[in-house]
């Protein structure tokens, strides 16, 4: 397909406010998970996540605007701003949003549903219904900006950012818009993290290993989840690109239960090589994996990149700022600044979702 250039990046993420503090922590490769204090975990397996701490919307948002907001929202409107102060012009009124969110705003649908049954239909708050959509964060982004191109949110598990950004980026290449904003944003609150951790998803402490993310790692039982958000300017702006957007390829694994992954590694390499072919090119310098330190995605994963490629760079990032929508934009945007260092020409980034979704993506360091 045409390659579409990323010019702006703004990331909200544990211990990584802003593009510039999100390069040093992909940087030292240490972890961002901190033990849960917003909610009691006590009787949990798990008790660690990958929790934003430091966020000040205030910084990004005028106080009368972000009373009307839940915290998902202004995650995704602050790494909105961000990214448009970084690709240096101002967006046109035909400029799309496309976000991703795996779970939406939970805990605003809990809070509703609570003032529901208390004060019954008449008197819940209608604001709080208004923010108890999955599409909430990208609706506030077209309003503050008055961005009049598509509007999408997409939900698919893990793969909901990467789904996000072939969207847009095929809206661009077909005309229909000159440029989009992209991202993907979660939360972490306590129902998400309770099913989670009930069904068995999350990385815990067994006496043989702490509680950690371990992509590929033999002694990985679960991931750990992550909160806050990315967005990217896509098809306009002044600054020299990150990288660009330039070949998508998706699937489904029909082996796949509903809440977990399947065994067919096949559709995965079918994913990989529709992205190459989109992207018109026959091998990639690393691959940013999907893996997670799931028991079943991880091992999938691995089988279909050992079929395809044989002996390939592998980077991981989700042992470091979780996993889920969160994650994937945070994944996208390391490997956009992996590509701006000049470590690659070309990366192919993994999305395999719980559920069977596969969204691969081909990122160029140039349009060429």
């Amino acid at each position: 397909m045409a390659r579409v250039p990323v010019t702006g990046i703004g990331v909200v993420a544990s211990d990584a406010i802003g593009v510039d503090a999100f390069r040093a922590l992909i940087a030292s490769g240490e972890s961002a998970h901190h033990e849960i204090d917003r909610f009691d975990t006590t009787g949990l397996s798990a008790h660690r996540a990958a929790l934003v701490r430091e966020f000040k919307a205030r910084d990004f948002i005028a106080p009368m605007k972000m009373r009307r907001m839940n915290m998902l929202s202004r995650y995704g409107v602050a790494a909105a701003k961000m990214a448009i102060e970084d690709c240096g012009a101002t967006l046109s009124s035909d400029t799309g949003v496309a976000m991703g969110t795996a779970f939406g705003p939970v805990q605003t649908s809990v809070e509703y549903m609570q003032e529901y049954v208390e004060k019954g239909p008449a008197l819940a708050p209608p604001q709080l219904f208004a923010e108890s959509v999955a599409n909430a964060p990208g609706s506030h982004i077209a309003i503050e900006w008055d961005l009049r191109g598509f509007n999408v949110t997409l939900t698919q598990r893990e793969s909901s950012a990467l789904a996000a950004t072939m969207y847009a980026a095929t809206q661009i290449v077909k005309g229909t818009t000159s440029a989009a904003l992209i991202g993907g944003v979660e939360e972490v609150n306590e129902m998400m993290f309770s099913v989670l951790d009930r069904i068995g998803a999350l990385a815990h402490a067994n006496g043989e290993v702490d509680e950690a993310a371990r992509p590929f790692d033999p002694l990985r039982n679960g991931v750990i989840i992550g909160e806050g958000g990315a967005v990217f300017v896509a098809g306009a702006g002044t600054r020299k690109p990150y990288g660009w957007l330039a070949g998508f390829g998706i699937a489904r694994d029909t082996t796949a239960p509903i809440s977990d992954w399947g065994t067919d590694a096949g559709r995965v390499v079918l994913a990989m090589n529709a992205a190459l072919a989109d992207a018109e090119i026959e091998r990639v310098d690393a691959i940013f994996a999907s893996a997670n330190g799931s028991l079943r995605g991880d091992a999938l994963e691995q089988r279909a990149i050992a079929q395809r490629f044989g002996d390939t760079q592998i980077v991981t990032t989700k042992q470091i700022f979780g996993e889920y929508s969160a994650g994937g934009a945070l994944q996208i945007a390391a490997a956009l600044l992996a590509l701006d260092e000049g470590r690659y020409d070309h990366v192919l980034v993994n999305s395999l979702s719980a559920g069977g979704a596969i969204v691969c993506a081909v990122l160029s360091r140039e349009d060429a």
